[in-house]
């Protein structure tokens, strides 16, 4: 199978970074692209946050799920957690802003609105990007830097605030939005989407005792009922790196959550990562790390 033919119908040079988010950011983010540029990436799910973002300048191609968008000017996008999704600017300036909300941060006082985001049409794949107008897509501009400008404050009110702007960006877009329609992706993107699909969920430890399913290239490969080398080149060309190199940045990442966000020890967190104790888990650690686990479960929980 030709990989040419996907690279210059996708995408091109540079590679997507595979980015996945840090675990200990703030459950509210908004910022503008001029301030933080976007680099091409491609994020597996769990990203925790919701994420709108909406382009005043530029373009791009926006992947959520298996669904593909062309975008420019006026676009604005509604990202649900649980999606996978990539980018790429084919332009070298983009404006506008973007914001990540965790779902912890409409838990106390806003319950009403974070039913609002789990009703909202589209925060789903195949409805994702959406079209305004362009005074419509001005008003949403302005909602974005009043939130932007009440997030440098320190008013008391200031999360009540926020949250009515996040709402009135909602009520925007569904009155004047119209969705843009979106391509199927290539098969070979949907190779490495499954690939990182199966990746996240076989790396998502909810219990003690339950060691991962699937540890190495060839068994992932397996599943997706492609050869390993085949896979393995697809990936390496899209994101820079090797399947070997992505298993083991996603253990590395399941490790720190869990050291994190769990009580477990060191024992139970090596057998469920699928390692055959844990002098070989802290081995792997702090070749990575520089630091054995339970220093980095110390330093970061007292920080």
């Amino acid at each position: 199978m030709e990989l040419a033919p996907f690279t210059a119908e996708t995408f091109t040079v540079p590679v997507l970074e595979v980015m996945y988010y840090s675990l200990n950011r703030p459950d509210f983010i908004i910022g503008d692209k001029a301030s933080f540029p976007v680099i091409d990436y491609i994020s597996p799910n769990r990203r925790n946050f919701f994420k709108i973002f909406h382009m005043t300048a530029g373009s791009g191609v926006l992947t959520v799920g298996l669904h593909r968008y062309e975008i420019g000017p006026g676009s604005i996008a509604f990202l649900h957690p649980d999606e996978i999704m990539s980018w790429q600017a084919t332009c070298k300036e983009t404006e506008g802003h973007f914001c990540m909300i965790h779902p912890k941060y409409l838990e106390i006082d806003a319950d009403h609105v974070r039913d609002v985001f789990k009703t909202f049409p589209f925060f789903k794949a195949d409805k994702a990007m959406v079209q305004l107008p362009s005074n419509h897509s001005d008003a949403v501009n302005g909602l974005f830097k009043n939130i932007l400008n009440e997030e440098r404050q320190n008013n008391e009110d200031k999360k009540q605030a926020i949250l009515l702007y996040l709402q009135m960006i909602l009520v925007e877009t569904q009155r004047a939005g119209k969705n843009l329609t979106s391509t199927q992706v290539s098969e070979q993107y949907n190779y490495i989407y499954k690939f990182l699909e199966l990746l996240e969920s076989n790396f998502q430890l909810e219990q003690k005792g339950v060691p991962v399913k699937f540890k190495n290239a060839f068994e992932f490969a397996e599943q997706l009922n492609v050869h390993p080398n085949y896979l393995n080149t697809l990936v390496k060309q899209q994101t820079g790196k090797t399947l070997r190199d992505h298993i083991q940045d996603r253990i590395l990442y399941e490790a720190k959550a869990l050291l994190l966000q769990t009580d477990w020890d060191i024992a139970n967190i090596s057998y469920g990562l699928g390692f055959s104790g844990a002098a070989a888990f802290t081995t792997f650690f702090r070749n990575k790390e520089k630091m054995p686990p339970s220093s980095y479960r110390k330093s970061v929980l007292t920080q």
